[in-house]
């Protein structure tokens, strides 16, 4: 269901990036013309993310927005030989009377799509939730730029943590009047990467080739590979192994922080999914019906946002889709993952209201 859309965004990257030079091969229609906002754009997550939207030829404009070094990332990113535009803007707000952020109204204005990886990265020992008071606020201060400049954007949100995140987005669009649950979307795409690349060293298969739906939250035991759903799996891998596996897709984060010894987290796959992510989302505003995981407002359980496949279209997330069959294994993880997802929720609803 998403592998085959990974596949294609991957070859469409490297066939424009080999003909950067060549106008012709970034060619729009006017209907295709899309801004996207990359917010946190100097980050270990957001330098690398700004750079594979800046060879898109699904990005017409491409603005970079952060507290520090966004011009010179701007700068850099302007000699890339890619028809877009890109603008580069930091906090401005010495006006008066007080006008606002002159610097985010510039990035966010216009725009179809706005990423939002800003924040604190973990370090060793730290949970996604660990991060939580201080990326709550950064994402609270960031949408509600996006409900005052750009209310019609599809958001995706990067920032950890993202079960929390995205309630806190989505009270911030409430509480403004312009909530869309179609356009508020957490960004769980590298757990659906992480599933594919290890299913297919597992099985023997090039990871393109295999499509792990991925379902629950981004955090731990929320998150759930259905490797039951894919085919040959389960006769190529014994108990142990789907073990290892599921847990291991579960807590991919932690073996990069582990692995850079407390320099970071994980930067340039977050980037790359955080990139495949929008192309579909761009594809479908586009006109162009894709299929792809995501964390969305939802009725397929209890827990009011989850993670399945969605549709996405012209106006952002079409259709939530159901996630299918579990096996028995499956449900046991199932069973253990909705209580935390649920109160991981609910402390971002609290976060904006007070509670």
């Amino acid at each position: 269901m998403f592998a085959n859309t990974t596949k294609i965004a991957t070859q469409k990257l490297l066939s424009s990036s080999n003909h950067a030079a060549s106008s012709a091969g970034f060619h729009s229609s006017a209907a295709s013309l899309k801004k996207v906002a990359v917010l946190g754009a100097a980050g270990g997550i957001g330098q690398p993310l700004a750079m594979l939207c800046k060879l898109s030829p699904n990005v017409t404009e491409l603005s970079c927005y952060d507290v520090v070094n966004t011009p010179g990332v701007a700068a850099d990113l302007s000699h890339i030989p890619t028809a877009s535009k890109i603008t580069g803007d930091l906090p401005a707000s010495g006006t008066w009377p007080p006008s606002g952020n002159a610097g985010l109204e510039n990035a966010l204005t216009g725009c179809d799509l706005v990423i939002i990886p800003a924040g604190v990265p973990r370090k060793p020992g730290m949970t996604r939730d660990d991060l939580f008071n201080t990326n709550a606020s950064i994402v609270q201060t960031l949408v509600e730029g996006c409900a005052k400049y750009c209310p019609d954007a599809v958001i995706g949100v990067i920032s950890n943590p993202v079960n929390s995140t995205v309630p806190i987005a989505a009270e911030v669009m409430k509480k403004a009047g312009v909530y869309d649950k179609k356009k508020v979307v957490g960004v769980t795409t590298l757990d659906v990467c992480r599933a594919n690349t290890f299913a297919g060293a597992a099985m023997g298969k090039d990871p393109n080739d295999v499509d792990v739906t991925v379902i629950g939250g981004h955090a731990g035991i929320t998150i759930l590979p259905l490797f039951s759903q894919v085919e040959g799996f389960t006769s190529a891998v014994d108990d142990s192994t789907l073990d290892a596996l599921t847990v291991r897709t579960q807590f991919g984060g932690d073996e990069v922080v582990k692995a850079k010894a407390g320099t970071g987290s994980a930067t340039l796959s977050m980037a790359y999914a955080g990139y495949l992510f929008a192309e579909n989302v761009l594809k479908g505003l586009n006109g162009e019906e894709t299929i792809q995981c995501a964390y969305v407002e939802s009725d397929l359980t209890d827990a009011k946002y989850f993670a399945s496949p969605c549709k996405f279209g012209p106006e952002g997330v079409s259709e939530v889709l159901p996630f299918g069959e579990l096996s028995e294994y499956e449900k046991g993880w199932f069973d253990k993952m909705l209580p935390d997802l649920k109160k991981q929720i609910k402390k971002g609803e609290d976060f904006v209201n007070g509670n």
